[in-house]
């Protein structure tokens, strides 16, 4: 049995295999929680979303919201996560 001792690492030109339709979660960050949920509301519009605070830094300067919503297809997901990254509100998404 050949056991390699130096594994293949993990590439960021692999696809992941996500089965559709899927929950999926944005974990957005910006400096009010206000403006990331009226980002969040004209980015992602006829879906039902269930957004929740999840940290806010010890100094209060920045805060995270979690978006849960359930995607159709890869463009839509690709989509959501390049308007929201691309919104003014918004410092960063995962």
């Amino acid at each position: 049995m050949n056991i390699d001792p130096f594994p293949k690492p993990f590439s960021c030109n692999e696809k992941p295999a996500i089965a559709y339709p899927c929950p999926w979660t944005y974990k957005v960050i910006g400096t009010s929680e206000d403006a990331l949920k009226k980002a969040i509301a004209t980015v992602i519009t006829g879906k039902e979303i269930l957004v929740s605070l999840s940290h806010t830094s010890s100094g209060g300067k920045y805060c995270s919201v979690n978006v849960e919503v359930v995607l159709e297809d890869d463009e839509t997901r690709l989509k959501y996560y390049q308007n929201l990254k691309n919104h003014a509100a918004v410092k960063v998404v995962m």
